[in-house]
């Protein structure tokens, strides 16, 4: 009879727990995903993992900074500028990549850049930034984006004289990762030849990357790379193909350093190389091949995957499309240049107009119809801080040492409380002033290139290529959607599209 009434009170009393759990649940501010004992936000985040930037916009949508619990693990998500702005740049060493990041990412980025914290990472952003800033890199730049974006117009346009489906994104991702590698290498990787080959080394590139965004949803992935089983197995095959190739070029351009025309070199590789001789705290072999393949990554998906979400975006404003056209057409009539619509040199006349002066100081619309895209579909949806000390953000919100606390630039472009009523609008006219020119507005609103003292160095090469290859393509191509066919984001590390199927027409006179 006693243990009965034991048992009688236990139930009681955990069926009370549980509604009292609830109805405060209910009754406080909203702070996010419920948790669940034990599971925590787990069941609701994998019901909506499909949409996963979509959720998170619906939940900053109610508050500006809130919280999620998987497992026992808290999670903090902000879209709060102010919040954005400390944790970026005011209180900078306090929130870093971390320890879990960094080995999720280790195999195939290292120590780079990209993946690295304190003085390692001061180190590498101290030397790469001097030659970012150098006027040999930009024009070497500017030359790579423009061979590659004339490779690719006459694949183009013969897909469009066999009224071919062709998928745009692949197109870019070739385009993007030879002008990344000859840039980052000074070698032809050839992904963007006419027969469009699968190379090795790109092939396993993208493997690797896939594989290491998937570690971060993937539980077990410690397990299977312990008994090199699965994707992990895989991955180790792929890194050493990586490896072995980019150490061959290293060793070839060590060969080539004693020679005095290696100077006249750009690419980043030789810079490196000839700043090792120089100062051998710089590069060892292994720095260098962590160094170079962090721009690779950086350099090759978030210039594609912008340009995809560009062609579609413009798909849907034809009036948007017609201004960035004749804007392009203006370049012809400002420099009295004549191109005949049949020549076969025409892509290669037309690119030779676009100069670096004109890449960045001309195509206001253009370079703001670029960066409304960045808005609303940013290369990088999510990124994620570490907090190294307990703190308080501007709004109130305190962060525990250990906290992950990620900013969402996926959710910051759709908040009307940044953007106005129309957030949701692709309006390019946004980023004009009155007279049509360019105006960029605070990096902690506009997150897509980061901001503080981590802003990303290769935003300036980054527009290069990207206003190079819409300018030229634009030009004499117009892309139809594929009827019917529903765009929609992978969940991956970048906004990447499953596919861009489009028809390819030569743009009228």
């Amino acid at each position: 009879m006693f243990s009965i009434l034991i048992f009688c009170v236990t139930i009681t009393v955990a069926v009370l727990g549980v509604w009292i759990w609830i109805t405060r649940s209910r009754d406080r501010i909203p702070r996010g995903p419920r948790a669940w004992p034990l599971l925590g936000s787990t069941i609701e985040l994998t019901a909506n993992f499909h949409r996963l930037y979509d959720w998170l916009t619906d939940y900053a949508m109610e508050i500006p900074t809130f919280e999620a619990n998987y497992m026992r693990f808290r999670v903090l998500f902000t879209v709060d500028p102010a919040n954005i702005e400390y944790m970026l740049k005011t209180n900078f060493d306090n929130y870093v990549k971390g320890p879990a990041a960094h080995e999720v990412q280790y195999d195939l980025l290292g120590d780079g850049i990209f993946n690295s914290d304190g003085e390692m990472w001061r180190l590498q952003r101290k030397s790469a930034s001097l030659e970012f800033s150098s006027k040999m890199l930009r024009l070497y730049s500017v030359d790579a984006f423009r061979k590659y974006a004339v490779k690719l117009a006459p694949i183009l346009e013969g897909q469009s004289n066999n009224n071919t489906v062709v998928n745009m994104q692949n197109m870019f991702m070739r385009m993007s990762f030879d002008s990344i590698c000859e840039l980052s290498f000074g070698v032809e990787i050839g992904t963007l030849a006419s027969s469009l080959p699968d190379v090795p080394f790109a092939s396993a590139f993208d493997r690797c990357n896939a594989v290491c965004a998937s570690r971060y949803f993937d539980p077990f992935w410690k397990l299977k790379k312990r008994f090199n089983i699965g994707s992990e197995g895989k991955l180790k095959q792929d890194i050493r193909l990586l490896d072995n190739f980019t150490y061959d070029l290293i060793q070839k351009r060590k060969k080539i350093i004693q020679d005095e025309e290696v100077k006249s070199k750009s690419d980043l590789m030789s810079r490196f190389l000839l700043m090792a001789k120089e100062n051998s705290e710089f590069y060892d072999d292994r720095k260098l091949r962590d160094a170079v393949l962090n721009f690779v990554i950086a350099g090759r998906d978030s210039t594609a995957v912008t340009l995809s979400w560009l062609l579609w975006l413009l798909s849907k404003n034809p009036r948007a499309e017609e201004i960035i056209v004749q804007e392009l057409r203006n370049i012809q009539r400002f420099t009295n240049s004549s191109i005949d619509e049949d020549d076969d040199c025409r892509f290669q006349k037309y690119s030779e107009l676009l100069t670096y002066d004109v890449l960045t100081n001309g195509m206001h619309y253009l370079h703001a119809a670029i960066t409304e895209t960045l808005r609303l579909y940013p290369a990088v949806p999510l990124d994620g801080k570490t907090a190294v000390r307990d703190d308080v953000l501007p709004d109130g919100t305190r962060i525990g040492k250990g906290n992950v606390i990620n900013y969402v630039p996926y959710a910051m472009g759709r908040m009307h409380r940044v953007w106005g009523h129309d957030a949701l609008e692709f309006k390019p006219e946004r980023w004009l002033n009155e007279d049509g020119i360019f105006q960029p507005q605070s990096p902690f609103k506009f997150t897509a290139f980061q901001a503080g003292p981590r802003i990303c160095m290769g935003k300036d090469s980054a527009y290069l290529q990207m206003k190079m290859a819409a300018a030229l393509l634009l030009r004499f191509f117009r892309f139809e959607l594929l009827e019917g066919y529903r765009v929609k984001y992978t969940v991956a590390l970048t906004l990447l599209l499953p596919c861009l199927p489009v028809l390819i027409h030569r743009r009228d006179r």
